[in-house]
């Protein structure tokens, strides 16, 4: 009885023995630096500054690509868009997400269904520019509910959208940005509950209100796109300056993979952007490079 009793254990070490060994190579960190063109929002909107010029920007400074966030489009005809892509492609420069005007949590059908459809607008957008990527917003929590119930009508509307977007090969990604997204906890939860592989989080490191680096670690297993601020909250909710070093590590170890886009919202961008700029490529390829 004892000889059969000592089966299971061969089999076991026979399956081990069999098995293929485990990989010793370094897992592959693959992040590409980009520029958020809410950056030069003041620009944009006094037309002092074209959508143009920041792809040029992007492209001298040896960026990967830009978050053309759309809110300054002169128009979204086809051959307005068609020569952003071109101008685009002609710099080297990928045009990889799209920042629109979308609150997801509405408390009636109605309401709901103006956003699904304003999401399948910019989806559509998106498609021609030949971005992959949609940040959208949850929203305020409306009068007179509850957090929970927020939360749910967001699931709904970023469900249908991702429905629609996922037809398209395009990712939403709510952002953490105030209202019922303002902490990781409410996002994490949107993400989650829509249960969607084309609905995930763009994960803004400068919009958390308090806990600033906690709160960012907890939104990297659902993050889809990720912004860099230059400045983070500590535990009592206090601005300093961003570790990004360390916050590179952080995505690094989430086996993050994507675009991490500088977002400035600062004074002085004429002269701060582009120094954030060379900081933020010198050192994500560090961190590439292992």
């Amino acid at each position: 009885m004892a000889a059969f009793a000592a089966l299971p254990a061969v089999e076991s070490v026979v399956r081990a023995q069999s098995a293929p060994a485990a990989s010793t190579e370094k897992p592959v960190i693959h992040l590409k630096a980009g520029l958020v063109a809410y950056s030069y929002r003041t620009e944009l909107a006094a037309k002092t500054m074209s959508y143009e010029d920041v792809i040029h920007k992007a492209a001298d400074w040896g960026l990967d690509g830009v978050d053309v966030t759309v809110y300054w489009f002169p128009d979204t005809s086809d051959k307005y868009l068609a020569g952003l892509r071109r101008t685009a492609q002609r710099a080297g420069v990928q045009l990889y997400n799209t920042g629109v005007r979308v609150s997801l949590s509405q408390p009636t059908k109605e309401l709901q269904d103006a956003q699904v459809e304003s999401i399948k607008k910019w989806v559509d957008v998106a498609d021609r520019l030949g971005a992959s990527h949609v940040r959208v917003f949850g929203g305020a929590i409306p009068k007179g509910a509850t957090q929970d119930q927020a939360i749910a009508w967001a699931v709904e509307v970023l469900k249908r959208g991702a429905e629609y977007s996922g037809s398209k090969g395009i990712t939403l990604g709510v952002e953490d940005d105030g209202g019922l997204t303002a902490t990781a906890e409410p996002t994490i939860a949107i993400a989650k509950q829509t249960e969607s592989p084309w609905a995930g989080i763009n994960a803004d490191c400068g919009n958390l209100p308090k806990n600033g680096y906690a709160q960012f670690e907890m939104l990297l297993p659902y993050a889809t796109s990720i912004h860099f601020k230059s400045q983070m909250t500590d535990e009592n909710g206090t601005h300093n300056p961003a570790d990004w070093p360390r916050l590179l590590n952080m995505i690094a170890k989430s086996g993050y993979r994507g675009f991490v886009g500088l977002e400035y919202e600062n004074t002085n961008a004429a002269t701060e952007v582009p120094r954030l700029c060379a900081e933020l490529r010198t050192l994500i390829a560090k961190v590439n490079a292992g």
